[in-house]
């Protein structure tokens, strides 16, 4: 299992977007992906499951005693206590250790552990016992590895081949605890001031947070406790285009573009020699599909499987079948570059419309 989280220090670029096709493209591809939505914002899981099924996740009195159920649920149902801050509450509370949640599946070997707008509640606990973890107080490590081990269980749980880790956008505690519990980084961009300036506050910091978690606190990690390695590595970067507007001209869309290799190379690989026109960290461009998106959210289905019953009629279908193929090309380098073997992953053609 390889755990990969897509983060950028920048909102606004389409990340719990590529997260949700992403998700579903790598199991079109034949292999078993879990979800998980650690932004407090919860907006995967807002477009993974419906109103109904999100109130009754959300309002429902929690069941947070027992281990994970051997009768996971049916597709498209969701049980009452099963978000990531049920997980938490306990730590949170001070009643025990992490309780198990039971992932909601979405569709056969497609999985997402649900987020809550209550994980912000978390943040405080997580920045407090964080300084605590480097001293080895063993309540300040289980609080700081929780993620860490509710993914692990989750994961297990539904024996995922890859886990997609959706965080928000920003450096504060809950990123922290769960970029530290991921194999991967995946990094959506916008050729814009505000994803290099993103940049160059993110990779300074992933690698402080790297150094500080394995010399400071993994040797104090007692055995009867897992514990991440927090390699967090890179994996590339994802161009997320714009839709082109008279204010915004294609001049300074490259002006921008040019210059992220260089700030990526020198920010988050910490390269001496940074590269300066080499896009060998860019993994795709995705364009934008921002038509696509108001039909996808109504038919509750990524926007490559959209079809003409869900009103992609005429042109826009074609525009559908280009989205599959990115996606399906973007999925593949991913599986690439955490080392999943392409000669294991089925053969995959677009849907035909119905």
């Amino acid at each position: 299992m390889t755990s990969i989280a897509l983060f950028n220090n920048k909102g606004g670029v389409g990340k719990t977007t590529l997260t949700y096709h992403l998700a579903h493209m790598i199991r079109r591809l034949g292999l078993s992906v879990l979800a998980i939505d650690l932004d407090p914002q919860a907006n995967l899981t807002s477009m993974c499951l419906d109103e109904t099924e999100i109130e009754e996740l959300w309002e429902n009195p929690s069941e947070l005693s027992g281990a994970v159920s051997a009768g996971l649920p049916e597709v498209g149902r969701v049980r009452s206590g099963q978000t990531i801050a049920d997980a938490v509450r306990p730590i949170l509370e001070g009643t025990g250790d992490i309780a198990a949640v039971e992932p909601a599946r979405l569709e056969p070997d497609l999985w997402l552990l649900p987020g809550s707008l209550d994980l912000s509640r978390f943040e405080d606990k997580l920045s407090n016992e964080w300084s605590r973890a480097y001293a080895g107080d063993i309540a300040a490590i289980r609080t700081s590895t929780a993620f860490h081990r509710i993914i692990q269980q989750a994961a297990q749980a539904v024996d995922a081949d890859v886990v997609l880790i959706d965080v928000g956008p920003n450096l504060g505690a809950i990123n922290r605890a769960a970029l530290i519990s991921a194999d991967t980084v995946l990094m959506p961009l916008a050729a814009d001031l505000f994803s290099l300036k993103g940049l160059s506050n993110l990779g300074p910091t992933l690698r402080q947070w790297r150094a500080d978690w394995q010399q400071l606190v993994l040797p104090r990690v007692p055995p009867g406790i897992s514990a991440p390695q927090a390699e967090m590595r890179p994996l590339g970067y994802v161009i997320m285009q714009p839709e082109m507007r008279l204010d915004r001209p294609v001049k300074a869309y490259e002006r921008w573009l040019k210059r992220i290799p260089r700030v990526y190379s020198s920010e988050v690989l910490d390269e001496a020699q940074p590269t300066r026109e080499d896009d060998l960290h860019r993994i795709a461009t995705m364009r934008n599909y921002r038509s696509l998106m108001p039909l996808a959210h109504d038919a509750r289905k990524p926007m490559f499987d959209l079809k003409p019953a869900d009103g992609a009629l005429g042109s826009t279908q074609q525009y559908v079948k280009t989205c599959f193929l990115e996606f399906q090309a973007l999925a593949r380098e991913v599986l690439v570059r955490i080392g999943e073997p392409l000669e294991e992953v089925r053969p995959l053609a677009p849907t035909r419309p119905s």
